[in-house]
């Protein structure tokens, strides 16, 4: 953008102050190659201005006059005795005002108001953050003790008010806070990754676990960590009650369950989650021990998640570091048990400097943590090296999306049911042919309309002339699976892999039928390496049926390192829920900790190719149907594979027993 700047008062002149970049940086959405003036005046000539165009008979800090021209986006007027006087009032330099008053000046001229107070706040938010840019303090908020007097100052006089209020250890204030910190909590997870968000709640649960200093009863202590933990609980899996509406016949059958599934997911997450908050409130021990602690239970609560309850490992704290790329590949040192580990004991030794900071031992606590996030770090990077290093010399593999919905699968007559297998037939078909040079085409979970057994021919495959991987149901000696077809170019099945971790509820009963639910399936026979030959060279990869690759160390067997994890999946009945977008950072997780390349096929979910730094190379989006061409590359070994999830574990209670012992050792012996 071209800034004009015309000094009306040479007393402006003194002050060197870059008002091109100013102006630039608050250039948010007008056209680049506009141009604007910038007229640096004093309160003579502003006070004129202001009387004629809007009949204020007093001197102000600037004027905005808007040309409504997409080039030409107006002027700014500046009045160097006003921004001294306000400066000298508020403490701040010239300069600094000075770029406040430009970015005040151009929003104003892209359209920004604060006659409202609504607007005012939109407006306010603009201006905190391009001055944050540019490193220019919030001009809205006073420098601590400036005001002496709280009635001057609001801000503080609510803060005073607000330090005055005391929540009885354990009593329903601090379970309502707690309740609320957890709802908070889940928002560090996609799609909506407020990282920031999960600290400050943690961190805010645990300074209120242990501030009482074990005031609060054993019962009392146990409703408030319930509280964090139900309302964490709710907050991430609530979208699971999604599929029961999917489909108008499951919804009639099934939605009287809404409600008593949303309050057990409250009641397991109050017993799951709580577990670290009740320990920590509850053990005497120095402040420099309890990060350590904290972390420990808060990593053993996630290893027993691997398979309590059938298991559901979903959401690791790790997770909220998926936008940030190498401290997300540290868990191809760690996995997510050990970078959950050192989130969680940096949030706690952070609380506990804030609360002790003269003790010298809960900053070596703190240390060792960022230590231990520093080698990720390292770590990270360099596996982020060795995942851009390998050739691509895979064959070019499609993943095919059809994106028909629930209701276009399902049937109500045997005539509707073949009318519709046919549709999917063709959808999937139309698809897969599509312009391109694939060796293999990927289908996802369930898009094979028709029941498979072990000798059949799938016309699909000598349609098309070419390998494929289907996801259909398959029937063997009296049992029923959620299968992949692996099959060859003439239609003949080369290999069935079965689906080994079954969803509760959803593909088998776990309490029988006390609670109804859709099918009754037989798991598969657990993980294997499949090699498919194309082209006259041999492509092995891991298979994985929809939510099997949530569960560390759950497909690659022992010292066997295939091309790629193939992985079919249906997220149709999540639809654009939060829970589509965290499975997939699942299966970016994974891909981090194994050092393998992913190719997902999602019903109508979000398919990808995911290489084993995690990083998307292309997808297709929710709800889309269609078709991506890729190669997989960079399959390494990782640390984390070599030490497995549970040698991890082991290690991070054997490392945190150790530092507790430590501390104490040194402090008897003070």
């Amino acid at each position: 953008m071209n800034v004009c700047v015309n000094y009306n008062d040479a007393r402006w002149r003194k002050y060197k102050i870059d008002f091109a970049r100013i102006a630039n940086a608050a250039l948010v959405s007008a056209h680049p190659d506009t141009e604007v003036s910038i007229v640096l005046t004093n309160d003579v000539e502003i006070h004129a201005l202001n009387k004629k165009y809007r009949g204020i008979d007093a001197p102000t800090n600037v004027l905005s006059f808007e040309l409504d021209d997409d080039i030409l986006l107006g002027d700014i007027y500046i009045s160097l005795d006003t921004v001294m006087r306000e400066a000298k009032s508020e403490k701040i330099s010239v300069a600094d005002h000075t770029a406040h008053m430009v970015v005040h000046g151009m929003l104003h001229l892209q359209g920004y108001d604060h006659i409202k107070d609504d607007e005012a706040e939109i407006m306010e938010n603009k201006e905190i953050k391009i001055l944050k840019n540019l490193n220019i303090k919030n001009p809205y908020v006073q420098e601590y003790g400036a005001c002496s007097d709280s009635e001057c100052c609001p801000g503080e006089k609510f803060l005073s008010r607000l330090r005055k209020i005391k929540l009885r250890d354990g009593g329903p204030g601090q379970c309502i806070l707690m309740f609320v910190l957890g709802a908070i909590a889940a928002f560090g997870f996609a799609p909506f990754n407020m990282w920031w968000a999960t600290l400050i709640a943690v961190a805010l649960a645990y300074k209120l676990s242990v501030c009482g200093e074990n005031k609060a009863s054993m019962w009392r202590a146990i409703l408030r960590a319930a509280s964090f933990g139900a309302a964490y609980a709710m907050m991430m899996f609530w979208w699971v009650l999604h599929s029961i509406y999917v489909v108008p016949e499951l919804a009639a059958q099934f939605s009287i369950w809404t409600v008593p599934a949303l309050i057990g997911i409250g009641v397991l997450g109050a017993i799951v989650f709580s577990v670290p908050f009740i320990v920590i409130s509850r053990i005497c021990t120095f402040p420099a021990c309890r990060p350590f602690l904290f972390a420990a239970i808060w990593t053993l609560v996630l290893w027993l998640r691997e398979w309590l309850f059938t298991g559901f490992p979903w959401n690791p704290i790790a997770n909220i570091a998926m936008p940030w790329g190498m401290l997300a590949n540290s868990m191809s040192l760690w996995g997510a048990l050990g970078l959950t580990f050192i989130i969680i004991g940096g949030i706690a030794s952070t609380v506990e400097i804030i609360k002790k900071r003269r003790d010298k031992s809960c900053w070596i606590t703190f240390f060792i943590f960022v230590i231990l996030g520093v080698i990720g770090l390292i770590v990270g990077n360099k596996n982020i090296e060795l995942s851009g290093n390998g050739n691509n010399a895979s064959p070019v593999i499609r993943v095919v999306q059809p994106a028909r919905s629930a209701a276009q699968k399902a049937s109500h007559s045997r005539e509707e049911a073949m009318q519709n297998a046919v549709a999917n037939i063709r959808s999937l078909m139309d698809l897969a042919s599509a312009p391109g040079n694939s060796d293999l085409i990927v289908f996802p979970e369930t898009s094979y309309p028709f029941v498979i057994v072990d000798g059949d021919n799938i016309p699909v495959a000598s349609a098309l002339g070419k390998n494929i991987i289907l996801g259909a149901t398959s029937y063997s000696n009296d049992n029923i699976f959620n299968s992949m077809a692996i099959v060859l170019p003439n239609g003949d099945i080369q290999k069935i892999y079965s689906k080994s971790h079954l969803v509760p509820f959803g593909e088998y009963r776990p309490f029988g039928d006390i609670i109804p639910t859709p099918g009754q399936l037989t798991p598969g026979s657990g993980p294997e390496i499949i090699s498919v030959n194309i082209n006259g060279n041999d492509f092995a990869f891991a298979p994985a049926i929809c939510y099997e690759i949530i569960f560390s160390d759950s497909l690659v067997p022992a010292n066997s390192t295939p091309d790629a994890i193939i992985n079919i999946t249906n997220d149709t009945w999540f639809g654009k829920t939060p829970g589509t977008y965290q499975h997939l950072d699942m299966v970016r997780r994974y891909a981090i900790e194994s050092g393998l390349p992913i190719v997902r096929a999602n019903y109508s979910g979000i398919s990808a190719f995911i290489n084993p730094d995690g990083t998307i190379a292309s997808m297709i989006p929710i709800g889309r149907a269609g078709y991506a061409d890729g190669v997989v590359s960079g399959a390494h070994e990782t640390i984390y594979r070599l030490i497995g999830r549970d040698g991890w574990m082991i290690i991070i209670l054997a490392f945190s027993c150790a530092c507790v012992l430590i501390i104490y050792w040194t402090k008897a012996h003070k």
